[in-house]
């Protein structure tokens, strides 16, 4: 069974009474998770996040989904539906809403309360919010909607149920099966039952640990692991975390207390995803545990705690310029605890273990998940999964939210439990599900969409691949001044060399060449300033890539006189 489908074209026009389904984000890498269901002429919109960018995006600050598909379409959509509150499921709802601001969203009280921070950011007027819980039932147009409790690394997260006369498709969200979560509120397997006793003709399930064999590790397990060093240090502990990961807050908190510390929050982030969680009821702060972070340097290092963002290695974050020891208060002393309670998000490692570096450098004793139990996933791994198709039985499973190898994984578990029809999708790839059957139907244009400072969608992939060019190969610019009386080169080359690449005299014995070149090419009649430029371009680019193995970016520039 072949996964690409480089052959596909548009689909064809939807029939009456199916459903269909088009994943614009999510499915070939864990970020920017975005799914557009369509029956009977109307939109329905599930999660809509951004995708943090890698060091081959060089200047991007995040990656949106392509909304090219339904841009057209915007005032068919019923409602945006939030399954939680993390940034790859929420954080392009504004760019969204910019195009058209009257679209109802939909989400529990936390998922909604950190979406509409970020909408004050971006100056939009709060749209129309439904806030839902588990066991709500509303209809936006014919798309009836079911909300189901489910545990993740953010409190609050649900899965939802949507009914049409196509028939009921559940999709997960981000889950786990934590047993025992910190806040009590377990997935509902009870609901997950009962729908799958109704009939589940389409279950779209959360693939990144798919690959994982057993079952995710409670979120209790940690407690030890984090009283541990509350326990031996015996100076500053610095704990970096998720900005939005409130039950690791909430230990963070609690072994204050127990421990007799205080608390601060460094980063923005933080402070603002706290203060919000603080004020629903989702995070309990003991009393006189938390201080504003520069007040804390006003107690001795023993009672200190700062809670931190910047747990991947993000460049700007807080633990970064701590690390790099410019920060704009918090500087390392030799023997403060630093732990980093997250996993490593794929991609990151080089930047993570490039801060446990600094910090180690700077005499910090450096706690992180390749050395103590800091961290569990907020993923469902392979036991899970297999118990949930085992309970929901579905006629049709679709993987989401995982890289190609999780979605493929995902879908061999299904199978293993008799799940005759698998549907490995990609973004673009849509899929219709009619009488009780799911199939490919075609695809949409789907490509990435960069933001670079104010710049949405101007980037292409072209002029990332020059800005990568310019960062590792460096930037060569050579300058010719011809005299159009004469026929002959009246000034120049000139070359300039940008890049750590090149040393002094680099371009010296290529000047001569060149210039012999040009002549030439001017005595047999050649005036046209683009043929000459692309000839001095061939000359030097050869040149360069024979004697420094490097492949700059060539700007030749040829000046009449």
């Amino acid at each position: 069974m072949s996964h690409s489908h480089p052959e596909l074209s548009a689909p064809a026009p939807l029939d009456k009474g199916a459903l269909r389904v088009t994943p614009l984000g999510g499915l070939g890498d864990v970020g920017r998770n975005m799914t557009v269901f369509e029956y009977d002429g109307r939109l329905l919109i599930v999660d809509c996040g951004v995708l943090f960018p890698e060091d081959h995006h060089p200047g991007v600050d995040l990656i949106l989904p392509d909304f090219s598909s339904i841009r057209d379409r915007l005032d068919a959509v019923e409602a945006i539906v939030l399954t939680h509150g993390h940034e790859d499921h929420i954080g392009a709802t504004p760019y969204l809403l910019r195009e058209r601001q009257q679209i109802p969203l939909v989400g529990s009280k936390l998922t909604l309360a950190l979406l509409a921070s970020k909408l004050r950011e971006h100056r939009l007027r709060e749209s129309v919010q439904h806030v839902v819980k588990e066991g709500d039932r509303i209809a936006f147009g014919p798309f009836e909607l079911e909300f189901v409790a489910v545990n993740h690394s953010i409190p609050d997260a649900l899965a939802v149920a949507i009914r049409t006369g196509a028939g009921l498709v559940l999709h997960t969200g981000d889950f786990k099966m934590d047993q025992l979560p910190l806040d009590g509120r377990i997935t509902d397997l009870r609901a997950f039952a009962r729908l799958g006793e109704e009939g589940v003709d389409l279950f779209l399930t959360d693939s990144t640990n798919a690959e994982v064999p057993g079952f995710t590790t409670s979120e209790r397990k940690i407690t030890p692991a984090i009283e541990q060093v509350f326990r031996e240090s015996t100076q500053r502990i610095i704990v970096a975390s998720f900005a939005s990961h409130v039950h690791r807050v909430q230990q963070v908190l609690d072994a204050a207390a127990a421990h007799g510390r205080k608390v601060g929050y460094v980063g923005r982030s933080m402070v603002r995803n706290m203060q919000i969680a603080a004020e629903l009821g989702y995070l309990h702060v003991p009393e006189g545990v938390l201080v504003e972070a520069k007040k804390l340097a006003d107690l001795p290092p023993e009672r200190q705690v700062l809670m931190s963002t910047g747990s991947q290695g993000e460049p700007m974050s807080a633990l970064s310029r701590i690390a790099q020891n410019s920060h704009s208060f918090v500087r390392i002393e030799a023997g403060d605890t630093v732990l980093l309670a997250s996993s490593l998000i794929p991609g990151n490692e080089n930047a993570v273990y490039r801060v446990i570096n600094g910090l180690a450098k700077l005499g910090a004793k450096v706690v992180h998940k390749g050395n103590a139990l800091v961290h569990v996933s907020g993923h469902a791994s392979a036991g899970e999964l297999l118990y949930c198709y085992n309970i929901v039985r579905p006629r049709n499973v679709m993987p989401v939210h995982g890289e190609i190898r999780h979605l493929l994984a995902n879908g061999d578990l299904a199978r293993l439990t008799g799940v005759d029809n698998v549907v490995i999708a990609e973004d673009g790839i849509v899929v219709d599900l009619a009488a009780g059957v799911a199939k490919v139907a075609g695809k949409v244009d789907c490509g990435y969409v960069f933001v670079d400072g104010q710049s949405v969608g101007d980037i292409t992939e072209s002029e990332l691949k020059d800005r990568r060019i310019l960062g590792e190969e460096g930037f060569v610019s050579v300058i010719v001044v011809v005299d159009s009386v004469s026929g002959k080169v009246a000034a120049g080359p000139e070359i300039h060399a940008r890049g750590n690449v090149w040393g002094e005299g680099a371009f010296d014995e290529i000047r001569g060449p060149i210039l012999d070149a040009v002549n030439v090419a001017l005595s047999e009649g050649v005036t046209d300033t683009y043929q000459l430029q692309q000839l001095i371009r061939r000359r030097i680019g050869r040149w360069v890539s024979d004697t420094h193995r490097r492949r700059p970016m060539i700007v030749p520039l040829v000046v009449e006189a």
